[in-house]
């Protein structure tokens, strides 16, 4: 069975531990030197960036998200121990985990990480596929002459690397699928490297509740329930025609699926649909300028966001979320893609206008769709003949900000009020 020392690279046999470094972290599979394709996912990457960046938070249960009236963000592996979970309100993780340190998320900061982790991943194969901020796809085909290791081999590297010059630690998955491979990332976490291959994927997935098919939310596996389908072993005991008749191409995307079958390639190209953000308040608020406020810095994070991955989009919605927890969407197409701060908030700012009726809210987010290339944003106005004046000044300050930091130059309405108060 092939063996290897992930910390050495040693080959290793029937060794509990390394025989070159004595290192116990010994990863075997009978399919080890043949699978290629890998799901690499950061270890509680926002806490881990704060307890790199606060030596004194190492030990410490870490807890980043929002205010009072905010959700976690991402919990450490010591405060989740305590119950603490990810979407989960503050005030109920701080009731499970008083101890904690509970830190406001600095995105800034995430995403210089998250571009160094991906550059790293680069440097194995341009076959990268990010799903987000702390995780993507890579297929290591055809690389073994190129890197002179297998592909497992340079993963187990890979990840040092990332410990070495990241400061964070990541697990890997690796298979012959992204289905199993995103299943295997998450067997040995943190610091993991698990492997799964297709010949035991049936019986691994046999006794495993069908919510772990990604896909498979509350709704329909309450539907699937009722049906008789609490396993994923009874999908596979049923017949592929059926769950076709009952629930059409899902039907058959489960039926493959629950017998580890997934076609789906990486796809380093793969088409985002939308880049949104949005923030949860510190209490209601129902006046106009301080949810301006808000939605300014919500803006320039997504048009932060659009600059860096090379995109820009043609349709603004507006987020809002109730005191009594209703949704609001309010949608506006530009006449043109662009990637412009200035641009995205005057659409938001004249949606959220018309929502100010004396409604409370306790969110409110941002997105942009309809996605194009950065080449086709904010062609030259005729009618309007500042726009350009106004598209200049704002990449000014963008440069200013890529040489000094993000919060060497702000915007007049970012200085004002926070917005925890409703004044």
């Amino acid at each position: 069975m092939a063996a290897f020392c992930r910390d050495c690279l040693a080959d290793a046999h029937e060794e509990a531990r390394c025989p070159a470094c004595f290192s116990p972290r010994l990863v075997r599979h009978p399919e080890l030197d043949k699978l290629t394709l890998a799901h690499v996912d950061c270890d509680a990457f926002y806490a881990a960036i704060e307890k790199r960046d606060d030596p004194s938070l190492a030990d410490k249960p870490v807890i980043v998200g929002g205010g009072r009236r905010g959700v976690v963000t991402t919990a450490c592996y010591l405060a989740r121990t305590f119950g603490v979970r990810s979407a989960m309100p503050v005030f109920e993780a701080r009731r499970l985990c008083p101890h904690a340190t509970i830190v406001r998320p600095d995105f800034d900061k995430y995403m210089r990480a998250s571009r160094q982790v991906r550059a790293l991943m680069l440097e194995l194969t341009p076959q990268m596929e990010p799903l987000s901020i702390d995780e993507a796809f890579i297929d290591l085909s055809g690389t073994e002459r190129l890197h002179g290791m297998t592909p497992a081999k340079v993963l187990a590297r890979f990840a040092a690397r990332v410990e070495q010059s990241v400061g964070i630690t990541v697990s890997i998955g690796l298979s012959c699928n992204k289905f199993l491979a995103k299943i295997a990332s998450d067997l040995d976490k943190p610091r993991g490297f698990a492997v799964l291959c297709a010949t035991e994927a049936k019986s691994f997935l046999a006794p495993r509740p069908v919510t772990l098919i990604y896909g498979v939310g509350k709704v329909t596996q309450g539907k699937l329930a009722r049906d008789g389908y609490r396993l994923i072993a009874d999908l596979q005991d049923a017949d592929e025609r059926e769950l076709a008749r009952r629930y059409g191409e899902e039907g058959l995307r489960l039926a493959r699926l629950s017998r580890g079958i997934d076609t789906r390639a990486v796809n380093p190209e793969r088409n985002r649909k939308s880049v949104s953000a949005e923030t949860t308040f510190e209490r209601d608020l129902s006046s106009f300028r301080p949810l301006e406020r808000q939605l300014w810095s919500l803006t320039e994070e997504v048009s932060d966001r659009l600059k860096h991955d090379g995109l820009s989009g043609a349709t603004v919605t507006l987020k809002l979320k109730t005191a009594d927890f209703r949704i609001l969407t309010r949608a506006r197409s530009l006449e043109d893609p662009t990637q412009l701060a200035g641009k995205i908030f005057a659409a938001g700012r004249d949606l959220l206008a018309r929502e100010i009726n004396g409604t409370r809210y306790r969110l409110i987010g941002i997105g942009v769709s309809a996605l194009n290339e950065a080449s086709a944003a904010d062609p030259a106005d005729l009618i309007d003949h500042g726009a350009e004046r106004r598209a200049a000044a704002e990449r000014a300050v963008d440069r200013v900000r890529g040489k000094f930091g993000q919060k060497s130059m702000n915007k007049g309405l970012a200085l004002e009020d926070d917005g925890d108060g409703d004044r």
